[in-house]
């Protein structure tokens, strides 16, 4: 692939991260709907209009995959979310959501056995960089407690980070897959988790406009579009920069709460800020700075 066409799709995956900034947004429009019951309508409706626009386009062939295609982006996408709903219920929100969020620093390291890819100094201080800022964001520069009788919650993050991880940088061995093989991943996903609904949580419905419309962004976007253009990252971009730029999501989803009045501004806030767009620039140095024979810096 050409270097333009690289940034091209490291910019198309780079839109993901934005997306999933708006998770905390929509996630606290949506109302009390409980989780799996959220997971399966907006990857049912995600899932649903990706299958008509391929329908329409004349693209349905594209579905036809092997079934260990099926099963590796379908375990993906369902696996990370099962084990990140079962860690937030079974162990301190703060120190679930800090060990899932080591997802994009184990995806910078386990890039370095791709082929063709190098994992470079830069990429791991820019890296651990983003990671102390959403530790700081996270905690809000407080203390952390990892108690006892929480080893469920804590085993199912790390399960939930691994997924993740996994599942991106397997990814770009299944290059050849199409990107719009993704809409059937999505199907199967609303499917699961509509059956993880039933077995596990009781019905409640979002209620008026306002909330059904928060699932429907929810759907739209980083809950839709967003696996799609990550896709296309993984596979043709830079894998390293993505997963060092992937600490700007939880960041980003802060800033936004706190815009429509959902939080304030701290000093902890600030520094994460700081901290997670300098690591993202420090692992983005090979991108964003070239000689002019094209060479990285």
């Amino acid at each position: 692939m050409t270097e333009s066409g690289r940034l091209k799709a490291t910019l198309i995956g780079l839109s993901a991260v934005l997306m999933w900034a708006t998770l905390g947004l929509f996630g606290a429009g949506s109302g009390n709907v409980p989780p799996f019951l959220l997971n399966a309508l907006c990857f049912g409706i995600s899932g649903s209009l990706a299958f008509v626009w391929l329908a329409v386009s004349g693209k349905l062939g594209q579905l036809r995959q092997p079934l260990k295609v099926w099963a590796f982006g379908t375990v993906g996408l369902f696996g990370f979310h099962f084990f990140y709903f079962t860690a937030i219920r079974n162990a301190p929100p703060v120190e679930a959501n800090l060990i899932n969020y080591t997802w994009p620093l184990l995806i910078v390291v386990f890039s370095a056995f791709l082929p063709g890819e190098h994992l470079r100094f830069h990429h791991v201080v820019g890296t651990l960089l983003g990671l102390a800022g959403a530790v700081l964001l996270i905690t809000g520069g407080e203390g952390l407690n990892f108690s006892g009788g929480s080893a469920l919650g804590y085993g199912a993050a790390v399960a939930s980070s691994l997924f993740w991880s996994s599942y991106s940088v397997l990814s770009r061995r299944l290059g050849k897959v199409p990107t719009e093989a993704v809409a059937g991943f999505c199907l199967m996903t609303a499917l699961l988790s509509a059956l993880c609904h039933v077995a596990l949580e009781d019905t409640v419905w979002p209620e008026g406009s306002l909330e059904w419309a928060s699932v429907a962004a929810l759907a739209l976007f980083p809950v839709g579009l967003a696996f799609f253009t990550w896709d296309v990252g993984v596979k043709r971009g830079d894998i390293q920069v993505l997963g060092a730029a992937a600490y700007s999501a939880p960041l980003l989803s802060t800033l936004l709460l706190i815009a429509f009045g959902f939080g304030a501004l701290t000093l902890s806030v600030a520094i994460a800020c700081v901290a997670i767009t300098l690591g993202a620039v420090i692992a983005a140095k090979d991108m964003l700075f070239k000689k002019r024979n094209g060479k990285a810096t």
